[in-house]
C-alpha cells in the first residue's frame, strides 16, 4: 500500500512498509488519499544514520506545516532500541524545545512506561508528523489535528526511522499514529491492547519476516483531556504498555 513511486530511493534499502490493517474486511479501503502536498521524500537521505536524518529533517518543506512551527521535531533515542513509540506530532511545548514528548502528555507518558516495567531511557519515540500544527487564540497555540494529506507528506521521515531501528515493538500513541501504520480503517477502540504483526512490506519481506509487534493505545494527551474517568483511561494506556512489554520479554 505505502509502496508509492515516490518513495522509491527507501524501497531499494530493503522495502517499505505498506500501511494496509492485514485482517480488514475484504474491500475495504486502506489506502491514503492522493496528496497535492511536496512531501517528504526528495529530503530524506539515503544510507543515513539517526543525527544525519535529523539534520536533513530540519530542512523538511515537504508540507506547508515548517511555516508556523518553530521547528523541525525529530525522533529521539537510542538507535539500537527495542522497543520505538510513535505519536501524532509534537505539541507546544516540543515545538520550543526541539524533543519529542518533553510536555505534559511526555510527563505522563514516562509515568505510564515506568509503570508498564518499560525503560524510558531505552526507548525510541518519534511523531508521525514532525512539525508542530496550531492555531493562535491570543497567547495561546492550541494543537490542531493533521490532515491525512499531511500524514502521507511526513511519512517518509518515519519510513526511514522504522528502516534504521528495526524495532522488536512498535507502539502506536493514538489514532492517528494507528491508522498511519495501518490504514484509516483501523479502529483504536477495537484493538488497542492487542499484540497484532506488522503490515507487509512491498517487495522486500523484513529481517526475520515478521517485522515488530505492533501494539495501539491511546495518546497520553487524550488521558489528560479526558472528562470522564481519567483513572480508567490511564489505566488502560497502562495495561497496553504492559502488553509491549511482554513482547519484549
Amino acid at each position: 500500500m505505502y509502496g508509492a513511486a515516490g518513495l522509491t530511493r527507501l524501497m531499494s534499502r530493503r522495502g517499505s512498509w505498506r500501511f494496509g490493517y492485514p485482517h480488514r474486511p475484504p474491500g475495504t479501503p486502506t489506502d491514503m488519499a492522493v496528496t497535492k502536498a511536496r512531501g517528504a521524500d526528495e529530503f530524506v537521505p539515503a544510507e543515513a544514520d539517526l543525527p544525519t536524518l535529523k539534520q536533513a529533517a530540519a530542512s523538511c518543506r515537504g508540507c506547508e506545516l515548517y511555516k508556523n512551527a518553530s521547528q523541525t521535531v525529530f525522533g529521539d533515542g537510542d538507535q539500537h532500541a527495542r522497543i520505538m513509540l510513535v505519536g501524532e506530532m509534537p505539541g507546544d511545548r516540543e515545538d520550543r524545545e526541539g524533543r519529542p514528548f518533553v510536555g505534559p502528555a511526555g510527563r505522563l507518558l514516562a509515568k505510564a512506561l515506568a509503570e508498564a516495567e518499560i525503560d524510558r531511557s531505552s526507548a525510541y519515540v518519534t511523531n508521525v508528523v514532525k512539525h508542530f500544527k496550531f492555531t493562535e487564540r491570543g497567547k495561546r497555540r492550541i494543537h490542531q489535528t493533521p490532515t491525512r494529506t499531511e500524514v502521507v507528506a511526513c511519512r517518509p521521515w518515519l519510513v526511514a526511522e522504522l528502516d534504521l531501528l528495526e524495532p522488536e515493538v512498535l507502539v502506536c500513541l493514538g489514532a492517528t499514529a494507528a491508522k498511519a501504520i495501518f490504514g484509516p480503517s483501523f479502529r483504536l477502540t477495537r484493538h488497542h491492547g492487542e499484540l497484532l504483526p506488522a503490515p507487509e512490506l512491498d517487495g522486500t519481506p523484513w529481517a526475520g519476516n515478521e517485522g515488530p509487534g505492533i501494539v495501539a493505545t491511546v495518546h497520553p494527551s487524550a488521558v489528560l483531556r479526558t472528562r470522564n474517568d481519567r483513572a480508567t483511561m490511564y489505566a488502560e494506556m497502562v495495561e497496553d504498555l504492559r502488553v509491549a512489554a511482554s513482547a519484549l520479554r
